[in-house]
């Protein structure tokens, strides 16, 4: 070592970094809590094998119907070309149910947020077999997509249809019906747009609703859980659900 490099050693022994205040500490407690939950995935990224149409569909479709993720925000006249209601799925699946009521509802623009890719390719194949022209899809984080890509008070409803309930208890934080999630849903619906949310798991239908009655902004349609939508198209999971003889719950919640 040389006498430079001794003379910074005893400076920095003799002058040491002050310890940091309360409110300092309590900023870098606040930053941490707020990159955990920003580290907090709903979701866990499944290796599943796309099938060589999903790959075709996937490879040849996606440019065309997927919007990439940026911190941007969406202007739904220039994606649709039209002023009609926007109603945006998290965690479509393999689409079916999404392609089939996107196809019943021409007058309504869906955008569907899915981070399985043959699920993707799944949706851009009915989308281009059904030619369907009200029907996008983001690939992406949805809280990330809510939070940079769409306004605030701008979309007509929300639907998870049979989203992972994480059983386990020590999994409960990556539900996406609670909050502060459902808050960021509320806020970006306008009023009068509502919240849709059904479930094959009864625990994780009670621990939704307490969440959505705590929710700003959202009034519970129906005094408890909500009765079946008549226009809401069956899914696979739910298919699965009913032959495993679990019940099938729902929520319906509007932004009052």
């Amino acid at each position: 070592m040389n006498q430079k490099e001794k003379i910074n050693l005893k400076e920095e022994a003799d002058n040491p970094d002050p310890l940091p205040s309360s409110s300092e500490k309590k900023d870098f407690k606040d930053i941490q809590e707020i990159t955990a939950r920003r580290e907090i995935k709903t979701y866990v990224l499944r290796i599943g094998r796309m099938t060589a149409a999903q790959e075709k569909a996937y490879q040849e479709l996606s440019a065309a119907w997927c919007i990439p993720f940026e911190e941007k925000k969406l202007n739904f006249v220039d994606i649709f070309g039209n002023t009609n209601p926007i109603i945006i799925e998290i965690g479509f699946g393999m689409g079916d149910a999404t392609a089939v009521l996107a196809e019943a509802n021409p007058d309504i623009n869906y955008i569907g947020i899915e981070v399985h890719r043959p699920g993707v390719g799944k949706l851009l194949n009915e989308i281009n077999k059904r030619k369907l022209n009200n029907l996008y899809i983001i690939e992406h984080d949805a809280m990330e997509v809510l939070e940079y890509m769409i306004n605030d008070n701008s979309v007509n409803g929300f639907h998870i249809f049979f989203p992972d309930p994480w059983p386990k208890k020590r999994h409960h934080k990556r539900r996406m019906v609670q909050r502060p999630r459902t808050d960021m849903l509320s806020k970006k619906l306008m009023k009068g747009g509502y919240f849709y949310f059904v479930t094959d798991w009864f625990e994780y239908a009670e621990f939704a609703l307490e969440q959505l009655n705590q929710t700003p902004g959202l009034k519970n349609k129906y005094n408890d859980f909500a009765e079946p939508q008549p226009w809401r198209k069956q899914t696979k999971f739910e298919r699965k659900g009913q032959a495993a003889n679990r019940p099938i719950t729902e929520l319906f919640f509007e932004k009052e």
